[in-house]
């Protein structure tokens, strides 16, 4: 069987993990570059492939484009769930869908660090340093800062502790949140708007949905302290991005750090890219070389499954 690995961006796949248990059983085609959304393009790329091997949602797989590989048997996601693939028009075709496991906690440090950077204003004296210059301009303290949690899951619950350890004070809030799981994480849970208007810095840790898109709008923005900051490091339409840029703009609240946007790859001429006030990283939570040799890992060894026919980690359709 042919087997294609797709947005491997460092050409690091088949380095991180042993792919020898498929020799003699299927040949491996690694793609480094993105391949892009257009359908047509995509389905003219893998027509050819039994097995694909996707990293996490940079590569969408919706019912239209399934229906013209009619070659495909498994498809993996790295990471237990995938937003970005039609699970039930999968296995109407007949298609298998199996996910990986995962290390640690990456997602959760990035977010206190990006946190930090923007409470420091470790990217501006950086750049100030670089050309030459010194300090130009005066930190926050994190201790005794108010810290909101939107959504307190185990990636939440993960940055809630560790603000906690800087002696910040933690509000959380989401739809389902309880007053034992906010205990839990050292947390006291809250209504959606006292954590936008209480928090000197909102982290966004929940899933993608029908009822998280676009929950953080112009009046959540708006409900902000002006000193205040948020970090987005799950997903990019949970945040409006033009009443975030806006925002931003006008200097509404303090500054933004996000890991996550709306199109991925960020276009090269989005306006955000040119804001001061503005941390931004590609999507980085999850790549650490400990987690991508994990999910590489455990993508051969859900190919090795499926061709001995005791596939394992199946995604069932919802």
């Amino acid at each position: 069987m042919r087997v294609a690995v797709l947005d491997d961006y460092f050409n690091k796949a088949l380095e991180l993990a042993d792919w020898s248990p498929l020799k003699g059983r299927a040949d491996v085609k690694v793609f480094t570059k993105h391949l892009g959304e257009s359908e047509d393009t995509l389905a003219k790329t893998l027509a050819d492939f039994e097995i694909i091997v996707g990293m996490r949602e940079r590569t969408a797989f919706r019912a239209g484009l399934l229906q013209r590989l009619p070659k495909l048997k498994l498809l993996i996601t790295t990471g237990a769930r995938n937003a970005s693939f039609d699970i039930a028009a999968a296995a109407k075709q007949g298609v298998t869908v199996c996910g990986t496991g995962g290390v640690g906690s990456p997602t959760s440090e990035l977010a206190i660090g990006m946190m930090i950077a923007l409470m420091r204003d470790i990217p501006r004296q950086f750049d100030s340093m670089k050309k030459g210059g010194w300090q130009t301009h005066a930190g926050a303290d994190l201790a005794g800062k108010t810290m909101g949690m939107l959504g307190l899951g185990k990636l939440g619950g993960a940055v809630a502790r560790v603000a906690n350890a800087f002696d910040m004070k933690v509000i959380a809030w989401s739809q389902n949140l309880t007053d034992a799981r906010a205990a839990e994480c050292g947390a006291t849970r809250v209504d959606k708007d006292t954590l936008f208007k209480q928090s000197d810095v909102i982290s966004v840790h929940l899933v993608l949905s029908d009822r998280s898109r676009g929950l953080v709008g112009e009046r959540e923005l708006g409900l902000m302290k002006p000193t205040a900051y948020i970090v987005n490091t799950s997903r990019g339409p949970i945040i409006d991005e033009k009443a975030l840029l806006k925002a931003l703009k006008g200097r509404k609240i303090a500054g933004a750090a996000l890991d996550v946007y709306g199109s991925e790859p960020l276009p090269k001429d989005d306006p955000i890219r040119k804001l001061d006030n503005v941390l931004l990283t590609p999507h980085l939570g999850y790549v650490t070389a400990e987690n991508l040799a994990k999910m590489y890992t455990d993508a051969v060894a859900d190919i090795v499954a499926f061709l001995d026919g005791k596939p394992v980690r199946v995604i069932p359709p919802k």
